[in-house]
């Protein structure tokens, strides 16, 4: 008889945190937004210590809102790494032959420079099919794929946005890159909105197949 682990909880779990760091970049896109207002003061020649003390302010918020942001990364990524291991696991019991990586990429693709950018989208479509509906129809990849694409988007922006931002700049030419890190804020939301749709289809896929498969039993 197989052996699966259920993904159930773990996955409630990711979901869970997925929507803490989606929370936290709503935050940042407020603080972003203070910040972006008073830059633009500054820009347009406002001067006094009522500017400078809603200068101070914001970052202060600003810096706060990236500290916030920053510890629930840390904490949704070590939940979702350690799904993600296990709805691999699961797909080498449901379908060996449709994975065509050695396991341990499950972690290892992720933090890899340059292999990240397209190998945890490769595992996770192999996830995905090995986990289809035991009659083998084949589910659409389009919620993986634009989600990816998002993800490979929000990387760019970012690294371009921290390439840029210097707090001793003149104000328009922070001005300028608070717009792309305000919106490469948005598009985390997106992303992060649909990670917890990916997150939340893949384990009920492999849920409802283990169920329904013969001989096969699901252990916590």
């Amino acid at each position: 008889m197989s052996r699966l682990r259920s993904p159930v909880g773990m996955g409630r779990a990711a979901a869970a945190l997925l929507g803490i760091v989606v929370a936290a970049d709503l935050f940042a896109v407020y603080t972003g937004f203070r910040l972006y207002g008073v830059t633009g003061d500054l820009m347009n020649g406002a001067t006094g210590g009522a500017v400078l003390r809603r200068a101070d302010a914001a970052e202060s918020l600003d810096s706060l809102a990236g500290k916030v942001h920053s510890g629930s990364v840390l904490v949704c990524v070590i939940v979702y790494v350690s799904w993600f291991v296990l709805v691999r696991g699961n797909a080498e019991v449901f379908d060996p032959a449709e994975q065509s990586m050695k396991s341990w990429w499950a972690v290892v693709g992720w933090f890899a420079p340059g292999l990240n950018l397209w190998y945890p989208r490769r595992i996770t479509l192999e996830i995905w099919d090995a986990s289809r509906p035991p009659a083998g129809a084949r589910r659409s990849h389009l919620l993986v794929n634009v989600w990816w694409t998002l993800w490979l988007f929000l990387l760019f922006a970012y690294w371009l946005g921290h390439q840029h931002y210097e707090k001793n700049r003149a104000p328009d030419y922070n001005h300028a890159v608070l717009q792309l890190s305000l919106f490469a804020d948005v598009v985390e939301i997106a992303a992060g909105v649909l990670a917890i749709l990916v997150v939340l289809r893949l384990t009920r896929m492999q849920r409802d197949k283990a169920l329904a498969g013969p001989g096969v039993r699901l252990t916590v």
